[in-house]
């Protein structure tokens, strides 16, 4: 059994929709960031850099205890080589894959924590930071458009967890208006990585990772709190 420390961003649905894929019987423990669950005593027992997700792996004992795994990226290499899934086995394209996944996991911050941040959640518009980060923002939309524009996925004609983990947060950014900055951003001008998002949104693993514990939005698309499998049902 896995235990998942999550909450429902595009970090945690990273690992949710990875599991989903894998067909993993898992458990969510909800982690609320805004209560501050992040930063309990157990919590950083765990992860001490004090984010989510987490996995705990009861199958893997280590000193007694079993295994816990923090940050995404070393989370989803992880369950892809135990399970043997969504990454390359020749030496070449595991280079690709993990370079791709390397670059979501250096990219992503300039785009949550700067331009979301700044666009908006800062107490003051400041136009420097705005322009700066959304020049950036769109910066790496041009890198994935022109990786996409001959390619069905980031690797090749392969889905892997490179895909997992770029469509977490490019995919909410130019399918669903995240920080309501689509047209700010133009992002339905980048129409490789759009394509490239709703084909992967159409995965019934994808469609049941980012409904885990998530509480808004259409109805069909919430699952207050997922125990099993037959949750979905």
């Amino acid at each position: 059994m896995i235990d998942l420390y999550y909450a429902p961003t595009p970090n945690g649905w990273k690992i949710s929709i990875m599991l989903e894929e894998c067909d993993l019987d898992y458990k969510v423990v909800p982690v609320n960031l805004g209560k501050g669950d992040q930063f309990k005593p157990d919590f950083l027992k765990i992860s001490p850099n004090n984010r989510m997700p987490v996995i705990v792996d009861h199958t893997n004992i280590k000193e007694g205890e079993p295994l816990s795994i923090f940050e995404s990226g070393a989370i989803l290499i992880y369950l892809a080589e135990k399970f043997q899934s969504f990454i390359p086995t020749d030496l070449s394209s595991r280079a690709e894959c993990l370079s791709w996944l390397m670059w979501q996991m250096g990219s992503a911050p300039y785009l949550g924590g700067g331009f979301g941040h700044f666009y908006a959640y800062a107490p003051k518009k400041w136009q420097y930071p705005i322009d700066r980060y959304a020049m950036e923002v769109k910066r790496q939309l041009d890198v994935l458009d022109k990786n996409l524009s001959e390619r069905s996925y980031l690797c090749g004609d392969e889905y892997n967890i490179a895909d997992i983990a770029s469509y977490a947060w490019y995919g909410a950014l130019v399918l669903h208006n995240i920080y309501e900055a689509s047209e700010f951003l133009e992002v339905s001008s980048y129409k490789n990585v759009v394509r490239w998002a709703r084909e992967i949104e159409q995965r019934p693993a994808v469609m049941r990772g980012r409904r885990v514990n998530k509480t808004w939005g259409p109805k069909e698309l919430r699952l207050k709190e997922r125990h099993s499998a037959g949750d979905f049902d």
